[in-house]
């Protein structure tokens, strides 16, 4: 798949823009994962180019994957360049923590015009690295936030937990879900610690266009739905311009993705695979399948009448 390579000392950012081989005018900002080219990238790529859109992969450029101090103006650099290549028009969307970078930068870029936000948070995460610093496999960062603007961290809700409790205490969360992951009770405790602050809040009526929130109640990563639930909430007490769409399930856990986008990157067997991450997807494997074709079907309408 042609791309073009960006990085951070000569561009701006660290990204990979992939053109559509079909002329198109919108320009969408992918987050998935810690790089900017592997196959998750990819199945995220062929299905935004099915949807009539040019994509820029983008990711913290680390060795790990790790967000600490990310600037938003990296963001309004690519898009930028988007703009150099023709886009008149400029999404973003994220799963997991970009999805709550997709959400904050949206809050202040007011030329995204479409959000995205798969399984989000509705605050801002403290930093972590997952640098391996006395065998864990993540860590918070040192008084960190996962994003920075215009120099400036922004406030972040910490986590309940410092080096080394912080993996141990996941880990153990892990392992009496039955999950690859997990971390709901830490960010429920987090809250109950530290409970959240205006300013820790993602400001979601200062997003223009269209945004869509996804997530499923057996999310075990955090609670997502509670999130999306808030932050629609919040909407309804202020002025706001944007158009939200809420997307919340019973099943589909963490990865709440469009059925057709897993398919790109896994054409045979792709739900199969999937029993081996979460625990939900294993217990209820046609609900989840289902989730995530709706999801798809919800999804590329929104793209198109974008």
């Amino acid at each position: 798949m042609k791309r073009d390579y960006y990085n951070t000392e000569k561009d701006g950012f660290y990204g990979a823009y992939y053109e559509n081989p079909k002329k198109c005018e919108k320009g969408v900002i992918l987050m998935l994962g810690d790089k900017i080219d592997d196959s998750m990238v990819t199945m995220g790529v062929k299905w935004l180019h099915k949807n009539g859109c040019n994509v820029m992969a983008m990711s913290s450029e680390t060795r790990d994957y790790a967000y600490h101090d990310y600037p938003i103006e990296s963001y309004e650099k690519a898009i930028e360049v988007m703009r150099s290549k023709g886009c008149t028009k400029f999404g973003i969307t994220g799963a997991s923590t970009t999805a709550m970078a997709a959400l904050a930068a949206a809050s202040f870029i007011p030329l995204l015009t479409l959000t995205i936000a798969l399984s989000p948070s509705d605050f801002i995460m403290e930093g972590f690295y997952r640098d391996g610093l006395d065998g864990a496999k993540e860590r918070p960062g040192n008084n960190e936030s996962t994003l920075s603007y215009k120099g400036e961290r922004l406030p972040y809700l910490p986590y309940a937990y410092r080096h080394p409790e912080y993996w141990q205490k996941l880990s153990e969360e892990a392992k009496r879900r039955g999950d690859m992951a997990a971390a709901r009770d830490m960010f429920d405790l987090s809250e109950q610690l530290c409970p959240l602050t205006e300013d820790m809040k993602i400001k979601v009526e200062r997003i223009k266009g269209k945004v869509a929130l996804v997530g499923a109640k057996d999310d075990s990563l955090w609670d997502t739905c509670r999130y999306i639930d808030r932050m629609t909430e919040r909407l309804k007490t202020v002025t706001h311009e944007c158009e939200v769409t809420k997307l919340t399930y019973e099943y589909g856990s963490h990865l709440v993705f469009p059925q057709s986008m897993l398919e790109n990157a896994v054409p045979v067997g792709s739900s199969l695979l999937l029993k081996f991450t979460f625990r939900s997807l294993k217990e209820h494997p046609k609900e989840c399948k289902q989730t995530r074709i709706d999801i798809d079907r919800h999804l590329s309408d929104i793209i198109r009448e974008w």
